[in-house]
Order: structure tokens, then sequence, then C-alpha cells
């Protein structure tokens, strides 16, 4: 779900980052987000989103956080969440850092935060 002024999800940018894969997901632009939060809270999900000065992703991990049904909360790439955004999460997780680097570009967190979730759900799942 993209909500607010986000890139168009079919720029052939976005198409290519995607391998394809937008063809087959549903996607929906243009949604409120406050309402996709409470969406989301109704639908038994936690919601999470990622941001510098949130608590240690790993340690949510082992705390069990992310073993349950959870919807992320990215923000742009250049700025991050808004401070309201943030507070309708409820975790907000950082990614751990090593070495020099300052962060990571959106896709990059992106894709460490979904796979960390699909993996602590997968273990649960005993699989």
């Amino acid at each position: 779900m993209l909500t607010g002024r986000t890139v168009d999800p079919y720029n052939p940018k976005v198409v290519r980052a995607t391998t394809g894969s937008l063809f087959h997901l549903p996607v929906s632009v243009g949604g409120d987000l406050e309402d996709v939060v409470e969406r989301a809270h109704a639908a038994g999900l936690l919601v999470l989103a990622a941001d510098v000065k949130g608590d240690d992703l790993l340690q949510a991990r082992a705390d069990g956080v992310l073993a349950q049904p959870t919807a992320w909360l990215f923000g742009n790439e250049a700025h991050g969440l808004e401070e309201s955004a943030l507070e309708l999460a409820d975790h907000v997780l950082k990614l751990p850092i090593f070495g020099r680097a300052e962060s990571l570009n959106l896709a990059t967190a992106a894709s460490v935060c979904l796979y960390e979730s699909a993996f602590a759900q997968r273990a649960v799942d005993g699989l």
C-alpha cells in the first residue's frame, strides 16, 4: 500500500527494481496512512516502522516481536517517516549497521526488514 506522496509504482525504474513482481501482487495507491494503519490493526497485524531512531531490529526478533503477523511502514529515502507516522506504529525499529555507513538505501532496508519478519514467522510455523 502506497500512501501520501510517493513514486508511481509503474515508473519504469520501479518496475525493473521489482523484477516483474509488481504485476503479480496487489498494489494500492493513494490511501490515507492513518486509515491504512487502522485497517492493519483491525486485520490483526502489528504495525512496525523502520527508522534510525528506533529500537534494535535484532533484539525485536529475539523478543518475538517479528514472529507476529506484521505490516511495515517505510518512509522516504531522503527523509524517512514523519513523526506523526512513527506515532502510529506499535514499534519503531532500526537496522543495526556495522562499519561506517550512516544508513542503507530504502530498498535494502525494506528487504532486510521484510526478510527478518518472514524468517521469524516461518520459524514460529515450524518451517
